[in-house]
């Protein structure tokens, strides 16, 4: 948890994608930015000035994959601290592509598909398996 200074603590709010393709494989982007810099998650990022959750999450998955998605229910939300002021409240959602072409962007070193399978290999971000299985994106362990 962060240190609050002055009884202060920045919320910082941000969105996420959970994209799922027709072989059950889900898309992550690899951080090429802190926090959490050379880990695996879920395509997102904070929120611009007037955009809802939603809208976020459509223009994140776009900067960081060059994919355009269809936003679907939301999965979840979970709070997530940055340094010893800040917390991110990421808000997840299922998508579904509906263009574009695969490749990394924006702050993305690397974008790929990987099975569930796959995920145990992998350096994720904090959380994110068990927000995945928990919405029933992957299954039990």
């Amino acid at each position: 948890m962060p240190t609050v200074y002055g009884g202060r603590v920045k919320i910082v709010l941000a969105a996420s994608a959970v994209i799922v393709d027709p072989d059950g494989r889900i898309l992550l982007v690899k951080r090429g930015h802190e926090p959490q810099k050379g880990r695996w998650s879920v395509p997102g990022g904070r929120l611009e000035p007037g955009e809802t959750p939603a809208q976020a999450a459509v223009r994140e998955v776009r900067e960081e994959t060059g994919l355009d998605v269809r936003i679907g229910e939301q999965l979840w939300t979970d709070t997530v601290p940055f340094g010893d002021d800040h917390l991110y409240r990421v808000h997840d959602f299922a998508a579904t592509v509906i263009g574009g072409e695969l490749r990394s962007g924006d702050d993305a070193d690397d974008a790929r598909w990987f099975s569930a399978a796959e995920l145990e290999a992998l350096p994720l971000t904090p959380g994110l398996t068990d927000c995945l299985r928990g919405a029933g994106v992957i299954p039990p362990a």
